[in-house]
C-alpha cells in the first residue's frame, strides 16, 4: 500500500493550522483515525458535517494514490461513535415501529456514511429490511424501513 492515511491526514490538519495528533486504529473493515485536538469542535463543524467532508476528502486523496486503501474512518474525541450509537437507536425505534404496524417508516435524509451504518445494522433482521431512496435536489437520500417480504 503507497497511500499513508495517518500521514496524510496529519497533513491535511497542519494545512489547516489544526494542531492535533492522530491515532490509526484497524477496524473490520477499514482504519480510524481518531484525532485528538483542542479545537474538536471547529473540526467537527454542525452536525458533524466538517468532520464528514475531511474524512471524504481524506479517502479521495488515499484512493488516487492506491485504489486498494481500505476506507478510512475519521473520528474527533468520539463523535462518530457516540453520533453511531444515537443513529442505530433511532432506527431501532424505527424498526419496532414497522414491526408493530406492518408499515414503512422514513427516518429523514442521511449521508452516505450515516445510511451505511443503519444498513449494517439489519442486515441480518429477518422481520425488516432497509432501503435508500432518493430526495430531490438533495445529495442525502432517505432511509426507508419495512417489513422484510
Amino acid at each position: 500500500m503507497s497511500a499513508h492515511p495517518k500521514e496524510t491526514l496529519e497533513k491535511i490538519l497542519a494545512l489547516l493550522d489544526l494542531p492535533a495528533t492522530v491515532e490509526e486504529h484497524k477496524l473490520d473493515d477499514g482504519l480510524l483515525l481518531d484525532v485528538k485536538t483542542e479545537e474538536s469542535g471547529r473540526l467537527i463543524g454542525r452536525h458533524g458535517q466538517t468532520l464528514a467532508d475531511l474524512q471524504y476528502i481524506t479517502n479521495r486523496i488515499l484512493f488516487q494514490q492506491d485504489a486498494t486503501v481500505p476506507k478510512i474512518t475519521v473520528d474527533v474525541g468520539g463523535y462518530r461513535l457516540q453520533a453511531r450509537e444515537a443513529l442505530v437507536k433511532k432506527a431501532r425505534d424505527a424498526a419496532d415501529k414497522v414491526r408493530r404496524w406492518g408499515e414503512p417508516v422514513e427516518l429523514e435524509p442521511l449521508g452516505s456514511f450515516d445510511r451505511r451504518i443503519v444498513h449494517h445494522a439489519f442486515k441480518d433482521d429477518p422481520d425488516v429490511e432497509t432501503y435508500s431512496v432518493e430526495v430531490d435536489g438533495s445529495d442525502k437520500k432517505v432511509l426507508l424501513l419495512r417489513p422484510r417480504r
